[in-house]
């Protein structure tokens, strides 16, 4: 993941002295090419910008603006590069611009122009002109007339250099990092939603569809022995009706676990305790929820909680449970403990692994404590949003 790099020990540079050591010399070739590297800075950033911004009534103005931001990188990228071999200066490379094929030409268009890289690098190419133009005078005349103290001379103009790289041309830790943690996010959520239609779509087909299937052909025999068979038709047709039960409850259970109606209808309290009914081993539920929090954050909650307790039942061999469900500040907090044989892990095949990417996915976290032997404690934790945020997201409240 891209970081800002910050001064450090390592980053600063040998104290000046008198004598010309090699770190010196370095300092003083990197303010005299200041001159020459500013030319050719400014020349590009004006032309860019003019011509972009001449031919915007045009087809052709904003591409080539955009175009001129992605040169643009490339020169911040050469400036960095000068200040680390001269300068010492450790600064990271920036995220690269995505591709045209992401997001088709419209997309790729409008990133660009908002590149804020981009942007600080013209800014940075403007400052380097005049800059230039005035550490090349103090370097050229000092070399014959400051020969005794050039080297504090030079310290001092490259270290406004040091701090012009590091304000313009180094990326955003804050904004990288948030950047880099959406887009593992979204594939999770992508995998995860692809994950859950698969399963749907495999409950359907090998369930209740199978049975529906069955029960057609069930009832069109039925049909034909009416009138040879009654008898044989009538007990077709018991079964038949039983064949209908099953299915309703396989299709009930199907829409249970995509959204339950009693969560829908009476909050997160009663669809937990639902859930602790239906559990194997005896679960004690406490909710303590000032209100209902948003509707998607609710879900993510309630399918937590019942993936912890599938693996209460099937694999902790507990005698006892808890689910214990609060808000603290803008956090909604989960804990669902047992004193079964403990040793659950991320990588212990039980799901854990996927409930805690689909948590990282909305912002949450994710703790397992389960010492060999017991008890196991696991606590999740989702941000709290107000169920009335749903109106502005078209979701209704209940």
């Amino acid at each position: 993941m891209t970081a800002r790099a910050m001064p450090s020990h390592d980053d600063r540079p040998p104290p000046a002295r008198l004598a010309y050591p090699r770190h010196t010399w370095q300092e003083i070739a990197h303010l005299l090419a200041n001159l020459p590297v500013g030319i050719v800075g400014f020349v590009y950033a004006v032309t860019v910008l003019a011509t972009g911004a001449g031919l915007t009534v045009t087809v052709v103005g904003l591409p080539l603006l955009a175009l001129g931001l992605l040169g643009a990188r490339l020169f911040g990228r050469f400036e960095r590069a000068r200040a680390r071999k001269l300068l010492g200066v450790r600064v990271e490379e920036p995220s690269p611009m995505p591709g045209i094929g992401r997001r088709g030409f419209p997309g790729w268009l409008w990133s660009s122009l908002r590149d804020p890289v981009g942007w600080r690098t013209m800014l940075y190419a403007f400052l380097r002109l005049p800059w230039g133009i005035f550490t090349f005078v103090v370097m050229t005349v000092g070399l014959f007339v400051l020969w005794p103290v050039l080297p504090y001379v030079a310290r001092g103009l490259s270290n406004v250099d040091r701090a012009l790289v590091r304000a313009l041309l180094c990326p955003s830790d804050e904004l990288e990092r948030r950047i880099a943690e959406l887009e593992s996010d979204r594939g999770v959520v992508v995998d995860t939603a692809a994950a859950d239609l698969r399963r749907i779509e495999r409950d359907l087909h090998d369930g209740a569809q199978a049975r529906l299937v069955a029960l057609a052909m069930g009832l069109g025999l039925a049909k034909e022995k009416l009138t040879e068979d009654p008898e044989a038709a009538a007990r077709m047709v018991d079964e038949a009706h039983g064949e209908v039960k099953i299915a309703l409850q396989e299709l009930r259970d199907l829409a249970r676990g995509i959204h339950p109606a009693v969560l829908t209808d009476r909050g997160l309290d009663a669809a937990l305790s639902a859930l602790a009914a239906r559990c194997t081993v005896p679960v004690k539920v406490t909710a303590d929820l000032p209100a209902r929090p948003a509707a998607a954050i609710e879900g993510s909650a309630y399918f937590t909680v019942s993936e912890l307790l599938q693996n209460v039942s099937k694999h902790s061999g507990a005698r006892n449970a808890s689910v214990d469900v609060w808000r603290t500040d803008d956090r909604l907090l989960i804990q669902v403990w047992d004193d079964g044989k403990g040793g659950a892990r991320l990588d212990g095949g039980s799901g854990m692994a996927g409930l805690a990417d689909r948590l990282g996915a909305v912002d949450g976290l994710f703790v397992i404590d389960s010492p060999p032997g017991g008890p196991t404690t696991i606590t999740a934790e989702l941000p709290w949003r107000d169920r009335s945020l749903d109106r502005a997201s078209g979701t209704p409240r209940t």
